[in-house]
């Protein structure tokens, strides 16, 4: 019997293996095939810790899942029932190689080993039972767009599912069996005993049995137990369950900031910044045009992907009735990259052996962006850049990235964007903001001041402690205005001195980045660093919190290293050290929306709180999405000068979860999304669905009217 077991053991491991072995060589010929990204190999090198700290947190201790609490535990115990069950297929293979009365000291003979094998495969298939409620409850035949699962390949889930419950009732049996013989032989079979209930418990229900028929069923389960795990493996490396192998290297890789971080330059295949003046479109990459134009991070991401649909539950495009879902635009690139692959990774003699009926199975042909390409355009243009998707991933899938690389080709080389947003382009190249006014404009919130503003003529004033970078918004848009003159206002009550650049400040540049047009960003921003450096800027202080993250994490890129705060953040500070104090009661119930990029982006969540908590009187309710669960408001990723055409606007879905607070104000931290929510709160107001009462206002002018003790002016009163 023996021998029979191990004959049947060696050549189904000898087949399994080799088929698994060619799927990997073919998956790491492929990954290699991308382009390259040398600063993802810097980072792992220059940050050791992080790394290591990456693979504690969140591979082993499965951070970002355990935030979905009751699936997160469930595949806390299934992931952790992979690496401890491997200790019961060591104790298989050495009873397939040598008999089942062998045994490796401690490792099978000591019972707390047992116990903890036993537990772990309990609350594994735990763990399953707890999975298959969640696909039931939320399958996408009752609750359609609304299910996480909605486009995932849901019946190679299930065969996953189902195979696990194997490697776990075979496991039992095994074992079961093993223990029964110890009963009847009185041998060592199993020296575990009571400490591995389960296997002991399987033992009893064998009672009975004779030596000989148990010996055969110990046979016959050992075979199971190891056949199982070798089915599973060639299933695995051919399925989206890739991941169980991939995503500690793509947990590695990932980029590596506080929060979501910068958008990643245009680069050369050595990393360096591509040079718009010297690049040649025919030889340089312009952003992704193909799938081959993408790097080997790239197809790890979407070989990485596990199909959960938590960035598509958190999505405030597939939110909202629009065709962007992160986690289909992801599959989409990782089925077109591997039906192509065969041809990707062809000779040139190869390639043209192919016949046109070959290559058309392969997509090759096939646009990568277009109304009949891998992607369509209207999921390309309905990103806000929020990060929710990257956010909630549990394997650091960068969506954002690949969506604004494809932007960048879009953008740049086929100059296919939405019309309005060209508008907006012009405006930025020749006014140096996305409005189109005149700089001087920039000046005139400071009239309505009674106090003095210092503008730089050449050098930022000695005694100016920061530079207030007061942004396109803060500076030409009414509503925005009201938040700059009241930060100017609690900067000078503070005794804060501070120095503004008036016409000498431009855009930033992110509208032009988020939608792709790098060339423009990168001249508007080498620009701005000039001015900066010249002024010898050290310290700034932002209220846009898209110019706080473009200052903060992206000008370093083209040279300015500044020491850059949102405006809440330093008035929080001045709270705490005495320098405000808000006196006045606001006797309001509010809801605060947290911007994406000052939020997400940033993982500033705390100080905009702790402002309205230190002003008395306020009672403040959380929308159900609020953090780093936080919902957008329709305005990033350049959307601000885009018509939303399709499915609801999101700042109406939006304001309707403010409305659930019943909220007196709706307050925020960012320009945009103090004119987006007021436009949505002015809608409801006119439909009769809002108290007319209702506004939006910066935490910053509930600050000042609490010092002052006069009433804030509200954004949405226009």
């Amino acid at each position: 019997m023996f021998l029979i077991t191990l004959i049947i053991g060696l050549a189904g491991a000898a087949v399994a293996l080799a088929l698994a072995g060619k799927r990997v060589l073919f998956l790491a010929k492929l990954f290699k095939s991308g382009q390259p990204a040398p600063d993802r190999v810097a980072s792992v090198k220059r940050d050791p810790k992080g790394d290591v700290e990456g693979q504690v947190t969140e591979v082993l201790g499965q951070k970002k899942l355990l935030k979905w609490t009751v699936a997160g535990l469930a595949h806390f115990f299934v992931m952790w029932a992979f690496f401890l069950l491997a200790t019961v297929y060591l104790e298989a293979g050495i009873a397939l190689l040598f008999g089942l009365e062998t045994h490796v000291p401690i490792l099978q003979t000591w019972g707390p080993i047992g116990f903890i094998q036993d537990f772990i495969a309990v609350m594994c298939a735990l763990g399953l039972l707890t999975f298959a409620i969640i696909r039931f409850k939320n399958a996408p035949k009752t609750k359609g767009r609304k299910s996480r699962f909605f486009g995932s390949h849901l019946g190679g889930a299930w065969v996953i599912l189902f195979m696990i419950f194997n490697v776990v009732w075979t496991m039992f049996f095994f074992r079961g069996t093993l223990a029964a013989l110890e009963t009847v032989t009185g041998e060592h079979y199993f020296p575990f005993g009571k400490a591995a209930f389960g296997s002991y418990g399987v033992g009893l229900l064998l009672d009975g049995f004779s030596e000989t028929t148990l010996k055969v069923l110990a046979s016959i389960g050992l075979l199971l137990h190891i056949g199982v795990a070798l089915v599973f493996l060639v299933i695995v490396v051919n399925s989206k369950h890739l991941h169980i192998f991939i995503a500690p290297l793509n947990v590695m890789f990932k980029r590596r900031p506080n929060g979501l971080g910068a958008a990643m330059p245009v680069t050369k295949p050595d990393g360096t910044p591509l040079d718009f003046e010297e690049a040649d479109p025919d030889e340089d990459l312009f952003g992704r045009s193909r799938i081959e134009d993408f790097t080997w991070k790239g197809f790890l991401d979407f070989a990485t992907c596990t199909e959960c649909g938590r960035c598509q539950s958190q999505c405030p495009a597939w939110n909202t009735e629009k065709p962007l879902s992160p986690k289909l635009l992801i599959l989409e690139l990782r089925d077109h990259a591997f039906a192509k692959a065969p041809y990707m990774l062809a000779t040139d003699e190869q390639k043209e052996a192919f016949t046109d009926e070959q290559k058309l199975a392969m997509q090759v042909d096939k646009p990568l962006v277009g109304e009949d390409g891998v992607i369509h355009p209207d999921v390309l243009w309905s990103c806000t850049n929020c990060g929710a998707c990257v956010e909630q991933c549990p394997v650091d899938i960068e969506h954002i990235d690949h969506i604004l690389d494809m932007r960048r080709y879009q953008a740049m080389i086929e100059s296919s964007f939405p019309s309005e947003a060209g508008v907006m382009l012009r405006n930025l190249e020749n006014k140096g903001n996305p409005w189109g006014m005149g700089e001087m404009k920039r000046l005139e919130w400071i009239e309505e001041l009674d106090f003095e503003v210092e503008v730089i003529d050449e050098k930022i004033p000695e005694d100016a402690e920061y530079l207030f970078w007061v942004g396109c918004a803060g500076a030409l848009e009414d509503r925005a205005k009201k938040t700059t003159k009241a930060v100017a206002e609690l900067l000078h009550t503070a005794g804060v001195k501070f120095a503004v650049l008036g016409p000498m400040e431009a855009c930033t540049g992110d509208p032009a980045r988020r939608l792709g047009m790098e060339y423009l960003f990168q001249g508007m921003a080498q620009q701005n660093v000039e001015t900066l450096n010249d002024a010898g800027v050290k310290k700034i202080v932002a209220t846009c919190p898209h110019c706080f993250n473009t200052l903060a994490n992206e000008y370093p890129q083209v040279g300015g290293h500044y020491e850059v705060v949102h405006h809440t953040q330093l008035l929080a500070d001045l709270v705490d050290n005495g320098k405000l104090v808000p006196v006045t009661a606001i006797e309001e119930n509010i809801t605060y929306h947290d911007p994406c990029f000052l939020g997400r982006h940033n993982k500033v969540y705390k100080q905009p709180r702790d402002i309205m908590a230190k002003v008395p009187g306020v009672k403040t309710q959380e929308m159900h999405r609020c953090k780093d669960k936080g919902f957008c408001c329709g305005a990033g990723g350049a959307r601000m000068w885009m018509e939303e055409r399709i499915g609801k606007r999101i700042n109406t879905e939006r304001v309707d979860e403010a409305l659930e607070t019943n909220p007196d104000t709706v307050s925020t931290a960012c320009p945009f999304c103090l004119v987006m929510l007021g436009d949505a709160i002015n809608e409801k107001k006119s439909s009769g669905e809002a108290k007319e009462s209702l506004e939006v206002v910066d935490v910053a002018q509930l600050l000042l009217k609490s010092i002052k003790g006069e009433p804030a002016v509200a954004a949405a009163a226009e």
